[in-house]
């Protein structure tokens, strides 16, 4: 639903971008949290030594996956119909939002399985960037000279991608010592790589505040309802 209202923003009215900074500031700051002081200690549990290892493996998989197999895109940031004239590269950008929101899927339902108050974190920390990622996908899509539908549409398909993410976990929960340390490095790689360069392109103080805002976030909730 929320990639879907990301996409809705642009296609039905339209907005000033700039209050999708704040949710990316936002959700940079609780995802670097859930991921670096709930996720990871919880991987270590279950993983032992080689979770490091797993984590490791998962912030490169995205970092591959962006600068091999996908085009380089940026979260929320206006784009330009001669940048993406060619019907590839419009794709290539797709496919690399769809890999993220598969991994979504994977990180919320490992939580899960783990604790209702590890999903409920992960959940929250993704809800928080999922907005972007569906204007994004529509943003591409319109700057291509696509229609509404089509640029809907492909915010829609970043929604599906999340529940198939869901859903292999839940066809292989044995995994879930694998699956979590992962997890947890795509969700380090999308807020210390992919959202928080994006803040750094925003001047002024109050951005980069609600990244601070998102970490507080965070402990505050840890501290209320862990």
């Amino acid at each position: 639903m929320a990639n879907g209202f990301g996409g809705a923003i642009l296609v039905q009215k339209e907005w000033d971008k700039r209050y999708l900074r704040y949710f990316i500031a936002l959700g940079s700051g609780f995802m670097l949290g859930t991921s670096l002081l709930e996720m990871l200690p919880e991987s270590i549990r279950l993983a032992g030594p080689n979770a490091s290892l797993l984590l490791l493996a998962g912030y490169f998989l995205v970092h591959f996956f962006e600068h091999t197999v996908t085009a380089h895109f940026h979260f929320g940031e206006e784009t330009h119909a001669e940048e993406f004239a060619d019907s590839r590269r419009i794709y290539s950008v797709i496919f690399g939002l769809v890999i993220h929101t598969f991994f979504d899927g994977i990180a919320i339902a490992s939580g899960f399985l783990v604790s209702n108050w590890l999903g409920w974190v992960i959940f929250l920390a993704v809800i928080l960037h999922k907005v972007p990622e569906g204007f994004t996908a529509s943003s591409v899509m319109l700057a291509a000279g696509r229609s509404k539908r089509a640029s809907w549409a492909a915010s829609a398909l970043l929604g599906v991608a999340t529940l198939l993410g869901v859903l292999t976990v839940t066809v292989f929960t044995r995994s879930l010592s694998e699956g979590l340390p992962l997890s947890a490095g795509v969700t380090l790689y999308v807020a210390a790589s992919d959202l928080i360069p994006e803040v750094n392109r925003e001047r002024g103080i109050g951005v980069a505040l609600a990244v601070f805002l998102g970490i507080g976030m965070f402990l505050g909730i840890q501290q209320l309802f862990h």
